[in-house]
């Protein structure tokens, strides 16, 4: 009789050893899930920090406008030419062709809503910033930016800033919220691993972090790669 119950309390051990791994097991696997989760960007995250390379993209346009007006000589043409092949590259045929107008327009256009009242007009701003880059592309490809090109050429890059900088501000507050929405939370995770794919794919790796580097250089060889230097003076 002891040794029955000996046997029956070893097993009962046994068996609770076993539970404790297995939970432990769980636990371990659920921290490590939740610490990858942490780490992945989500399909709006990621739209909304590819606007943040465009948008300094067009602090390089704002700042360097009134430096050709005063001076064409002194604007390196060859940096310029590079923020503007950034934008197209990076902005244009693969945030704006390849995420917005093939996969986010159609999905809130479908859903209708404030923001599918938006999409007409988005479409319309994108094709006449294509236009834009074409004619920067036009004025920088010599290596410099003659005198009677600069007012033309200061102008257009200031128009494009300020079409742009209400266009991204409205698709991150209104567009692309919708369109979380519409897909719903499994379509948008899928819809975010597709992002990602799309952009592996076309960059060959990460290429929210390949145009960072990009911009920074272009920055650097501007002379804006300073942040205090944009700090507001004190009111007086």
């Amino acid at each position: 009789m002891m040794e029955k119950d000996r046997r029956t309390a070893l097993a009962s051990l046994a068996g609770i050893g076993l539970l404790v791994a297995g939970c432990a097991k769980n636990d371990a696997d659920g921290a490590k899930k939740s610490e990858g989760d942490e780490d992945a960007v989500t399909a709006n995250e990621d739209l909304m920090r590819e606007h943040g390379v465009l948008r300094r993209i067009l602090v390089i346009y704002r700042e360097v406008a009134p430096k050709l007006v005063a001076n064409p000589g002194a604007v390196d043409a060859a940096a310029l030419a590079a923020a503007t092949t950034l934008f197209q590259t990076f902005g244009e045929r693969y945030h704006e062709q390849m995420l917005e107008e093939q996969h986010i327009f159609p999905i809130v256009r479908k859903a209708g809503g404030e923001a599918a009242g938006l999409v007409d007009a988005l479409l319309a701003q994108h094709a006449r910033g294509r236009e834009i880059t074409a004619y920067i592309l036009d004025r920088t490809k010599s290596g410099r930016i003659g005198t009677g090109d600069a007012r033309a050429l200061a102008q257009t890059l200031t128009a494009f800033a300020r079409m742009y900088e209400p266009h991204a501000a409205r698709e991150d507050t209104i567009v692309f919220p919708a369109f979380k929405k519409a897909v719903g939370a499994k379509g948008y995770d899928d819809l975010g691993d597709q992002f990602e794919d799309i952009e592996r794919r076309t960059f060959g790796g990460d290429g929210f972090d390949i145009a960072i580097d990009k911009v920074a250089d272009i920055e650097r060889r501007l002379g804006l790669a300073d942040l205090n230097a944009f700090t507001a003076p004190a009111v007086t």
